[in-house]
């Protein structure tokens, strides 16, 4: 696969803007942090998770080799910065005021809580719901779970039921 050694130096450009980072909150707080784990396996349209309690962060490699500048620059501070807050102020609110610190006052970034990447390679198939006012594409997860009748999602402007397209 050509992707290979292209996703290995993205891989180490990660490393080494996670090192660069971490070294700031240090500097900033004046204490220690361990170097999260770092893997490439969440899917879907997540750009990147932390995951607070293992130090550990999974990114989005698909995401990464399409938008390998703005990943770097943006998405793996953005996500260092929530290990970081749960390890300095324990659970807060996500992208609250002590996470929106670190961003911009830390890593001088804009704190911004959503990337802006285009998500077609990795959406998936979706499914056609209608409510009253409008069209909404699903997941493949979310259709399944109305078919088997475990849930009711609701349109968050007019507040009925969405209706798979084909079910008129």
């Amino acid at each position: 696969m050509d992707t290979q050694p292209n996703f290995r130096q993205l891989k180490m450009q990660v490393q080494r803007r996670l090192t660069a980072c971490l070294q700031k909150t240090e500097q900033f707080f004046d204490r220690t942090f361990s170097m999260p784990s770092v893997s490439y396996d969440i899917r879907g349209v997540k750009a990147g998770v932390a995951y607070l309690q293992q130090n550990s962060i999974k990114f989005n490699r698909t995401l990464l080799l399409e938008n390998p500048e703005d990943f770097i620059r943006q998405v793996v501070p953005h996500e260092l910065a929530h290990l970081v807050v749960y390890q300095v102020f324990g659970r807060v609110k996500p992208h609250g005021k002590e996470w929106k610190a670190v961003m911009e006052q830390i890593f001088q970034l804009p704190a911004e809580t959503c990337h802006q990447f285009d998500v077609e390679s990795v959406l998936g198939t979706t499914f056609l719901y209608r409510c009253h006012c409008q069209q909404y594409q699903l997941s493949v997860r979310r259709h399944n779970r109305i078919q088997r009748e475990n849930a009711v999602y609701l349109c968050r402007k007019c507040k009925t039921k969405l209706v798979a397209v084909n079910e008129n």
